[in-house]
Parts: structure tokens; sequence; C-alpha cells
């Protein structure tokens, strides 16, 4: 089996359907992981969710703010001005089983055989693996159940701005969601900074970007997507940035994991 990861799609199937075809992707045998944010601001979005739920048995995925919106969206939560990219999901024949599946999808993916993991955005220092999927299971407990409808109406914001065990209730999802999807910079004990989505944070040296710090993954490698101002490039051997910013412009990276080879193809 080889195992292929691809960045931040938000709608734009032209190329992923492309570097899928260069690679010879099989689903019968290969496996692809996405990064989260599969919809919003590309030419087509429900053709890219169509699409991966399709090949749903050969897909590992997490789901990333914009999946999160869209799903906010379906179901009412959120008022928001017309959006014709993701009207068209929420006003298509397949809506309902797309929604579904969405909402069975996770925060975070850990193949512990193989020490690797994926989330969106992003795992803070201060939670091991073991811990980010707890937490990541307890967002997804409530996302399946009949409360799901409660934890969207509550999702928006940004406080509280740091972790602390001790958090309840939608206080409680709402910052192990910004973690996993919305984190870039982060200061010493964890404090989100959630405006700032530059690749550097020169005005402000307090906070830092969330993978500079000593982290707990120990052994294990984590993909990631989120941030395109970083454009996947950076120097940790555990951590890879995957989000090249096709939406605004740049490529698509699709990474095959066994060899460490990218692939990139634009719009």
């Amino acid at each position: 089996m080889r195992t292929f990861a691809v960045g931040d799609i938000q709608g734009c199937l032209t190329p992923l359907l492309t570097l899928l075809d260069k690679v010879n992707f099989d689903p019968a045998s290969d496996q692809l992981w996405c990064v989260g944010d599969l919809v919003n601001r590309g030419p087509d979005s429900l053709g890219t969710l169509e699409f991966l739920h399709s090949i749903r048995k050969s897909c590992k995925i997490v789901l990333g703010n914009h999946d999160l919106h869209l799903l906010a969206m379906a179901y009412g939560q959120k008022a928001t001005k017309k959006d014709g990219d993701l009207d068209r999901i929420i006003e298509s024949k397949n809506a309902d089983t797309l929604f579904k599946w969405l909402r069975k999808q996770p925060l975070l993916q850990w193949d512990k055989e193989r020490k690797l993991a994926m989330c969106h955005a992003g795992i803070p220092p201060m939670w091991s693996l073991k811990k980010a999927k707890s937490l990541s299971e307890e967002v997804e407990v409530v996302l399946q159940s009949k409360h799901h409808k409660t934890f969207f109406k509550h999702m928006y914001g940004n406080t509280p701005v740091t972790w602390e065990d001790d958090l309840v209730g939608t206080d409680r999802l709402r910052t192990i969601t910004n973690y996993f999807t919305r984190m870039r910079f982060i200061g010493p004990n964890g404090e989100l900074d959630l405006d700032n989505k530059q690749a550097t944070n020169d005005h402000n040296s307090y906070v830092k970007p969330w993978f500079s710090y000593p982290n707990k993954l120990k052994d294990n490698t984590l993909l990631f997507g989120h941030w395109a101002a970083l454009n996947g490039v950076f120097h940790l051997p555990n951590m890879i940035g995957l989000d090249t910013g096709c939406v605004w412009g740049g490529p698509l990276t699709l990474l095959h994991i066994e060899s460490g080879i990218r692939h990139r193809e634009t719009l």
C-alpha cells in the first residue's frame, strides 16, 4: 500500500484529480490522507466532497475550520451572508449523506503502528498524542450525537485563550476545536493568538508558532495544514506542513509518505 497526504484542498478538485492521476493513485490499494479544509473558496467544493466520499474507504480525513463552518451553516447555527460555494453543497441532492459522513470525521488521526498523526492546524506543545486523541474524541462524540446543533451554536469564538484541564461544557469543546483547527501562534503557556495569519510574528515576540516549542510527539510524525503563509516550508524532522495555498494561487501539494517526494499542481 502506498500512502499519500494532501494539503488544504478547499474545493480545488481539478488539481487534486490531476495529482492523483500523475501518481496513478489506486483506491483499491493506496490510501489518501487529507489534512482538512476540504471545502470553501475554491471552484468546486461540492465536487470535492462527492469525490472524497466516493473513495471514502481509501481516505483518512480530519476536519478543518472551513469544514466545521460548512456543517454549522448546514445545521442552521451560523447566520452568514450568501456563500454560493457552500450553498451549492447545502442545496445538493447528496447534502444529507455528505453531512452525516463529515460529522463522523475526527479532529485527529493517529496510526500508532506507523507513528504517523494528522490534524488540521496542529497539536499544542502541552498535549501528548495520547491526550490529544482523547480530547479529539470528546468533540467527535458530540458531533455524532443529537447534540451536534448545540455544539455548532457555541463553536464560534476566541475564548478561552488558554487550555485548562478543568474546562467544561461548551468552553471546553470550543477550546479543543480552536487548538486543532485554528491555531497558529501561541504564548509560552499555550495562549492562543487567533488573529495573526502571517508566517512570522515580528510585532509580538511573546507569541511564537506552535511548532517552535518543545513538543510531546516523541518519535511520531505530524501532518498538518491550515497555515498557507508558511508555504509548507520549514525544517522540523517530525512536523510536515502541507498547506501551500492552492486556493490563493499557489499549488496543491501531494506528499508520498514512504518516499518523502512532493508533487504539486496549480489551478
